[in-house]
């Protein structure tokens, strides 16, 4: 919006296809939204109860700049625990939510006119989280052949004298895929080769279907390169709790602290409180929602590969998001979304929401029921595309 008193690097419209699903979706009294990702799960009880209880013993104030020190302890054993790394108290820090989190690490780390590569189809908010460090946004290509794994010929295509990091994604947000151990390595030998550090945006961890989750910085000397963003958000279906945190080596944490020091101060407490619950009681609260989650996933893999025109990767590997493919259509990805929202009542994403090379597909997030689903999907496969 051009104004006097809008800034004018506002001024032209930056809104975002996540950003107006919320006004589609009202668009009709039946419809079945499938474009954001946030879970029709509640919060389980034991985390409700246990920060209801904690808010009622008095941790309604702020806490450590860090985070809450039990909460940090806890982020601390969960990762000795599930995946045998050593994190220090200082290498940690708890954010308002991953979102949060992605800023504050790239406000950490880059200078004026620093490149990020973007693993793409990205997480649409990456682009302009980049710039609002001041950095340069670069989209690294994956492609569904290749099965939307990272080339890395490709990768140092994109790498100049500016290039300063690399976000990845897996399980991502919005393909599905899950980068390879082998590709992990290799991006790992890149960023040594270049001096890169690496973002690596682990927010669906739970949600790995085909093999065990590797952090990517569990990989040989890339701790220490590596910034990782944690939310519990999609793991424990806390979406609106707004809680993650970073791991990072401790010279950035400290650069981290006293930047959020003048955003938000501290997280919230009660958030926090239900963040350790959570991760106390993660083996009984996570595995139902998992295979909840998983059961969507796959049932609605085989009904896209079962409608004319459209498809999908088969079998599902993580989060539970599908980047279903509509070039056989002859539309657009807009197009299709629009088609599906206007004939089907389904709000769905575009892919090209998430980069230029997602075109060609729609995001579609199963954060509805089966029973839901397979009424999306009926309504879907009537149409003549």
């Amino acid at each position: 919006m051009k104004h006097q008193f809008i800034a004018k690097r506002y001024w032209k419209d930056k809104s975002t296809a996540m950003g107006q699903s919320d006004v589609i979706a009202k668009s009709f009294d039946d419809v079945i939204n499938l474009s954001l990702g946030d879970p029709d799960v509640i919060t389980h009880n034991i985390i409700i109860d246990n920060a209801f209880n904690d808010a009622k013993a008095g941790h309604t104030k702020y806490t450590d700049f860090r985070g809450d020190p039990e909460l940090r302890q806890e982020i601390i054993n969960y990762y000795k625990e599930e995946y045998k790394m050593n994190i220090k108290d200082e290498e940690v820090f708890v954010c308002t939510s991953a979102c949060h989190g992605m800023y504050l690490a790239l406000e950490a780390i880059i200078d004026d006119g620093d490149e990020v590569i973007l693993q793409a189809p990205y997480f649409t908010p990456y682009p302009q989280q980049v710039e609002l460090a001041r950095g340069i946004p670069i989209e690294l290509p994956t492609y569904e052949e290749e099965d939307f794994q990272i080339n890395i010929e490709r990768l140092e295509s994109c790498i100049t004298e500016r290039t300063k990091a690399l976000i990845i994604n897996s399980p991502s947000n919005p393909t599905g895929n899950c980068l390879t151990v082998e590709v992990m390595e290799k991006i790992a030998a890149i960023a040594e080769k270049y001096n890169l550090i690496v973002i690596a945006d682990d927010i669906y961890t739970s949600f790995s279907y085909q093999n065990t989750f590797v952090p990517f910085a569990s990989l040989p000397n890339m701790k220490d390169r590596t910034i990782t963003i944690n939310s519990f958000s999609k793991n424990f279906a806390m979406t609106g709790w707004r809680i993650g945190n970073i791991i990072a080596p401790d010279y950035i944490i400290n650069v981290i602290q006293q930047i959020n020091e003048n955003v938000v101060f501290t997280a919230p407490s009660i958030s926090q409180r239900a963040a350790i619950h959570a991760l106390r009681n993660r083996h009984e609260i996570q595995p139902p929602m998992i295979e909840e989650f998983r059961k969507r996933m796959f049932y609605a893999a085989e009904r896209i590969n079962k409608i004319p025109k459209l498809s999908v990767i088969y079998p599902p590997k993580g989060s539970f998001y599908l980047f279903m493919n509509i070039k056989e259509t002859g539309l657009t990805s807009e197009e299709a979304a629009d088609l599906i929202l206007k004939e089907a009542h389904v709000v769905t994403l575009p892919g090209n929401a998430f980069g230029a090379c997602g075109e060609g597909y729609i995001r579609i997030a199963c954060t509805v029921d089966v029973e839901k689903l397979k009424e999306a999907f009926d309504r879907i496969e009537k149409i003549k595309f």
